[in-house]
């Protein structure tokens, strides 16, 4: 889908034309009886996030030829609450590199001072390669969750000499790493942007030929402990580990769980489902976050359902199995915008931009579901039917629906809890499908605590009720 005007307004556009009826299914199979208990509370909500580290951001600020009217429309779609995908949590990549070349992330120290009880020589440019820019403008959009996390420390730190290609870090170098995060999140608040989480480690179960640094679980706990004082004392949430796998971040939580004084440091268990998915919950009391991912693919795709895996069913798949199985509280997508052949929300394409209906996906979820607001019990009652649901602090109630199968259906759910069974009230249906992009698409009718929805084949349908 070539970026257009229109493409941005289409929810808005569809709402004004679209009458407030459901619109018919054909061949309609029944649906059976679901529910939906507003008052079983299960986990809370955090927000939905996206990141544009790696110089993703300077490139939509335009480094490589956006053009402002373009920037303005691609931040429009990603964090617009009205229009786009209101996204919620920035992650911000804290550099490691000693040089600015493309797809690197600077660092605030890129040569080593003189040892690990050197006085520190920091340098910071108020870019970040695009991320201060951008950062201040989510603050903007009411955007208040901003999580920096660290790919590597800087080579001098670590036992291989540079950022990249794994290694450790070393363990005289653990409180001027500590000292190194905290006054990255100072240059920040500086630049009137608070740092609210921040992690010293992304995917420490992995080697790459870009920014990595390894750690064994035993050894994530050292450092968390090492790590953990300084960041509790500036009131930012220490998040831990960005495993790359769901399962393999099990293990690091549950060695975190074992150290009481580690469990006491860590606010925030995260985990990438690149390795294995994130299908079951962490073994810790804490929130958790699925903290970055993107599905695999070898070409740019704006599909909706085209079987391959990285089109926008896949992720709305994704969304649903992360929340429900995996009892996450936040979900934070990979990039919101980059170039080539990438598996992001949008393409970013010289002076134009594409938007992928993986966007859509994501939005029917964060645009509604909205930080604060908790998940609560749901059952959709039919094989094939899967059903979240959401009460928002403002009292506002959302169940997202996803009809995997490849026939029309009729849900029917009695509501219960919060009043929901005490009479009659009017929402609103939108619908993300092959030819729908978050579009409204009619009323939602609650009588008697009852609700009918229709629902189209491989379709995911959003009700939002007052």
């Amino acid at each position: 889908m070539i970026h257009s005007v229109r493409t941005a307004l289409v929810g808005t556009l569809a709402a004004a034309l679209i009458p407030l009826t459901t619109s018919p299914a054909t061949a309609q199979q029944p649906g059976g009886d679901g529910t939906v208990d507003f008052g079983q509370h299960l986990q809370p909500i955090d927000g939905f996030g996206f990141s544009q580290a790696f110089q993703r951001a300077d490139v939509m600020h335009g480094a490589q030829g956006l053009t402002p009217r373009h920037q303005r429309e691609v931040l429009e779609l990603l964090l617009n609450r009205a229009t786009g995908a209101g996204l919620s949590i920035l992650r911000l990549g804290i550099g490691s590199s000693s040089d600015e070349v493309y797809d690197h992330m600077k660092s605030i120290q890129p040569t080593d001072p003189g040892g690990p009880d050197a006085p520190p020589r920091y340098e910071w440019d108020g870019d970040d390669g695009g991320q201060v820019w951008l950062a201040k403008e989510a603050k903007r959009y009411g955007v208040t969750r901003f999580y920096a996390d660290a790919w590597s420390a800087p080579g001098y730190m670590k036992t291989n000499g540079t950022d990249a290609n794994g290694g450790t870090l070393k363990a005289e170098w653990q409180r001027a790493y500590a000292n190194y995060l905290m006054k990255y999140a100072t240059f920040y608040r500086q630049e009137g942007v608070r740092i609210t989480d921040l992690g010293f480690t992304n995917e420490p179960d992995l080697a790459t030929s870009y920014a990595s640094m390894q750690f064994t679980p035993r050894q994530a706990v050292e450092v968390v402990k090492a790590v953990g004082p300084a960041v509790r004392r500036a009131g930012i949430n220490l998040v831990c580990c960005d495993a790359a796998g769901w399962d393999e971040q099990a293990s690091f939580s549950a060695a975190i769980e074992t150290d009481e004084e580690a469990a006491d440091q860590v606010a925030v268990h995260t985990g990438h489902p690149y390795v294995t998915p994130s299908d079951q919950p962490l073994p810790t009391s804490r929130r958790t976050w699925m903290s970055e991912w993107s599905p695999n693919g070898t070409t740019w795709n704006e599909a909706w359902d085209d079987h391959s895996g990285y089109d926008g069913f896949a992720v709305a798949e994704a969304i649903h199995t992360t929340l429900a199985d995996a009892g996450a509280s936040a979900y934070v997508y990979w990039f919101g915008a980059s170039v080539g052949a990438t598996r992001s929300l949008i393409q970013l394409d010289g002076p134009e931009y594409h938007v992928s209906k993986r966007l859509w996906a994501l939005a029917a979820y964060s645009r509604f579901i909205r930080p604060g607001a908790v998940r609560v019990a749901a059952d959709s009652g039919a094989d094939g039917v899967r059903t979240t649901a959401f009460r928002n602090r403002d009292g506002r109630r959302v169940l997202e629906i996803l009809n995997t199968g490849a026939d029309p259906v009729r849900a029917d759910y009695a509501l219960r809890g919060a009043g929901a069974d005490a009479g009659d009230a009017r929402g609103a249906v939108y619908r993300t499908d092959d030819t729908h992009a978050l579009s409204r698409v009619g009323a939602a009718r609650v009588r008697d605590g009852r609700l009918a929805v229709e629902l189209p084949a491989r379709s995911l349908t959003t009700v939002v009720l007052p």
